[in-house]
């Protein structure tokens, strides 16, 4: 079982355009930042959506063709689809809002019910089976979503962004829930998210989805490694500089350089890890190969660190202890040195 797809959408000003392949038991992970296609991309291929133009194949069966007039309805596709909100019955308790598929594709209510509850036991929420929608967690109503899309056995799930509503005691055990249920249920599945750790421990790839376009398609590894936009690097954590290389020296596309050791002639991005970047009251002693004046921007504490975002020739965020700060005396507005050695600058083609 696979899914083929190339997808053209059209909404005033806006145009998603994009080519997705996913293999069977593989979990694919869409990230973008806001009104970047991702939803728009799910309704399309759950059929809530017409396309304008391109195909959808699910498993060799057409569902979506409109240069010949094919289009199977959403009610009629092989497809499940969780929403971030859940979007249970709220007239229905929890066992029969995941009976509900079954009945409506045949079969008998007692049958129905059976399945529900067996579903319910598979994702922890057999204690809540009698329990109507006004009356559930937001964790607890997520099991109940996926519980009903997992019954009907669809050749394809899409999971919009399954965990927002989820507070965050309960938000590690449901992706691990999730995490299993969605190896064990096989098929193509297809996750929309916003949270990097969902996409990094859930899916075995992940799409970057910007202005309607794939702008990076690969492992989780590859992401983290080499990134090929602002947002993916943001995402995982890490500057991303680009400009062009010549004997070690990229001259960057907003004007300032970097030397590194390592760097290939032509087109390139330079990612460099916060972690790296030194700060300094003065200029710093010796030569190191990148130094720069900088002005604090920003000061973020993040747990037991601090991100420092420094403006300049070279713009960066820098990671730094929370007592480097008071003695630093970083704060919005401040000058202050930047270091990196020319080896924790990495380089790759753009």
């Amino acid at each position: 079982m696979s899914l083929q797809a190339a997808i053209t959408v059209r909404r005033g000003g806006f145009i998603l355009d994009v080519q997705l392949s996913v293999d069977d038991g593989e979990i694919v992970a869409v990230l973008g930042p806001n009104a970047a296609g991702k939803t728009t991309l799910l309704s399309a291929l759950a059929g809530l959506l017409r396309i304008d133009d391109g195909v959808v194949i699910l498993d060799d069966e057409l569902l979506e063709d409109p240069q010949r007039d094919i289009r199977v309805l959403a009610a009629r596709r092989p497809v499940g689809i969780v929403f971030q909100d859940g979007r249970l019955f709220p007239h229905l308790s929890a066992e029969e809002n995941v009976a509900f598929g079954l009945r409506a594709r045949g079969a008998r209510r007692a049958d129905a019910i059976d399945q529900a509850r067996r579903w319910l036991e598979r994702v922890a929420a057999a204690e809540i089976a009698d329990r109507r929608p006004d009356a559930l967690s937001g964790g607890q109503a997520q099991r109940v979503a996926l519980a009903r899309a997992l019954a009907t056995s669809p050749r394809l799930l899409l999971l919009d962004e399954p965990l927002a509503a989820v507070d965050a005691g309960s938000r590690a055990a449901l992706r691990r829930e999730i995490g299993r249920e969605l190896r064990e249920a096989g098929g193509t599945r297809i996750l929309v998210t916003h949270d990097v750790v969902d996409a990094m421990t859930l899916a075995d790839r992940l799409v970057i989805l910007e202005d309607g376009r794939v702008v990076q398609d690969g492992t989780p590894a590859d992401v983290r490694r080499r990134p090929r936009s602002r947002f993916a690097a943001d995402l995982v954590g890490v500057n991303l500089l680009r400009g062009r290389a010549a004997a070690g020296i990229v001259q960057l596309d907003g004007g300032g350089q970097l030397v590194a050791a390592e760097a290939r002639a032509g087109d390139v991005f330079s990612i460099i890890h916060p972690h790296a970047v030194a700060l300094h009251r003065q200029p710093p002693e010796g030569t190191p190969r990148n130094a720069w004046r900088a002005r604090v921007e920003g000061v973020e504490l993040v747990g037991d660190r601090a991100r420092v975002q420094i403006g300049g020739p070279v713009p960066l965020v820098a990671e730094v202890t929370p007592a480097a700060v008071d003695e630093l005396h970083l704060a919005e507005g401040g000058e202050v040195w930047a270091t990196v050695k020319a080896t924790e600058v990495s380089v790759y083609e753009a």
